[in-house]
């Protein structure tokens, strides 16, 4: 413990802590001046509170700087970005020479081949992430492990964040589920509101266990990525490697034999020709990342070991995604239900003001005839006592049988059944 802190901090503590204070007035200072406002510090040189999390289990909170991060862990000051709380980026895991960036919903860290540095919070998944590790760490320090220390803490990382994800998708159906069985048999327009806002959140939910997903199998797709992880091999590689090993390496890497194998080279130009595909592999070598080719091809055993532990929790992200899916086919299903039920709705409106047309059409001709006959004029028709109840009886049964001929028409044309 002392000799990776001893490693990790020139100074104890103490020290470090009164310099970084010293440090954080004179920078605070300079600030003053330059900006002409109190109180505002230069964001690139502010330090942050860190946990720090051992192969032991113990767990120590240091205050660091941004660039005493980057020289400890070998990391680029982008991959620091996606660790800052201030900023919003979707779910990256970054296999780097040094560490590896982890950045799962509120789990922030960076973990390396023998500690762990989390950012510190009081988010209750980095709490329960910080307990946890702990927990594991101290219960199986005299036990072994098949997995290394940063695959451990990966795959703590991977697991509350699953959990945490799955958690969220079966609170939303348990309150989303009642609210579309009552809005199926209700509609009105508070339970319409309380489905848009469930729905709202539905698809920010998906989007992030999509982008979970997508990261698993991305790394899972690429051999050079999950080769990069393997931090305590690669050190391991470093610190004890002899020169026939090296040799032997740099033998494997030249790759000339096994070229000539398959490719056929001319006798004349064998030489010339086994010279350019050395330097076209070691082209390749070099613009990929450390030491991922030959981590690929010499513990394949390995890299599939790391490809079964990211397996696991991609079936679990996936059955979660589905269950997101199942969720959004429900909804989908509610507003086709909702669609059919107003566009019945509206078939019965349109069969009423067709029957209320036909109803009003007939009233007229009835009515037309009335007003005639009762125009201020001679008709031989008034001679009779009885001759106008005669008019209206007969205009009457014409009317209610020029009615039945509608309903018999529209009967015939299928516009409603009757």
């Amino acid at each position: 413990m002392e000799e990776s802190q001893g490693h990790f901090l020139p100074s104890d503590i103490p020290e470090s802590t009164s310099s970084y204070n010293s440090e954080r007035l004179n920078s605070g200072a300079h600030a003053n001046c330059g900006s002409g406002f109190p109180g505002v510090k230069k964001r690139g040189h502010s330090s942050r509170s860190w946990i720090k999390i051992d192969q032991d289990g113990n767990v120590k909170i240091l205050e660091l700087d941004k660039a005493r991060i980057m020289r400890h862990c070998s990391l680029p000051s982008r991959d620091l970005r996606l660790l800052d709380p201030l900023f919003i980026y979707p779910s990256t895991i970054l296999g780097r020479e040094k560490a590896i960036v982890v950045s799962l919903e509120q789990i922030r860290c960076i973990i390396t081949a023998e500690e762990v540095f989390l950012m510190n919070s009081l988010e209750k998944n980095v709490v329960q992430y910080k307990s946890e590790l702990c927990k594991r760490l101290q219960t199986n320090k005299d036990q072994a492990d098949d997995l290394p220390f940063e695959f451990r803490a990966l795959e703590l990382a991977l697991e509350l964040t699953c959990m945490s994800l799955d958690a969220q998708v079966k609170e939303l159906e348990i309150e989303i589920y009642p609210v579309l069985d009552e809005l199926a048999s209700s509609i009105n327009t508070v339970n319409l509101e309380r489905v848009r806002r469930l729905k709202g959140n539905l698809l920010a939910l998906t989007q992030r266990v999509q982008k979970v997903r997508d990261e698993l199998e991305h790394l899972m797709d690429d051999d050079g990525d999950m080769a990069e992880m393997y931090l305590t091999e690669k050190r391991l590689k470093s610190e004890g490697n002899t020169p026939s090993e090296l040799n032997a390496i740099t033998n494997f890497s030249g790759g000339t034999k096994v070229v000539s194998k398959s490719a056929p080279v001319s006798p004349v130009a064998s030489t010339n020709g086994s010279h350019r595909l050395q330097r076209a592999f070691s082209s390749i070598v070099s613009s990929s990342k450390h030491g991922s080719l030959i981590s690929s091809s010499n513990g394949g055993e390995n890299i599939e070991q790391l490809e079964m532990l990211l397996e696991a929790y991609f079936v679990v992200i996936d059955h979660t995604l589905s269950k997101l899916f199942s969720l959004k086919e429900y909804i989908d299903d509610t507003e086709d239900l909702i669609n059919i039920k107003l566009g019945n709705v509206q078939n019965h409106l349109i069969q009423f003001e067709l029957l209320l047309t036909a109803a009003t059409f007939v009233a007229t001709l009835f009515a037309a005839v009335a007003g005639v006959f009762g125009m201020n004029f001679a008709a031989s028709v008034f001679d009779y006592p009885s001759g106008f109840s005669w008019v209206l009886l007969i205009t009457g049964a014409g009317c209610v049988l020029l009615y039945f001929s509608f309903l018999l028409y529209f009967r015939y044309k299928k516009v409603f059944p009757l």
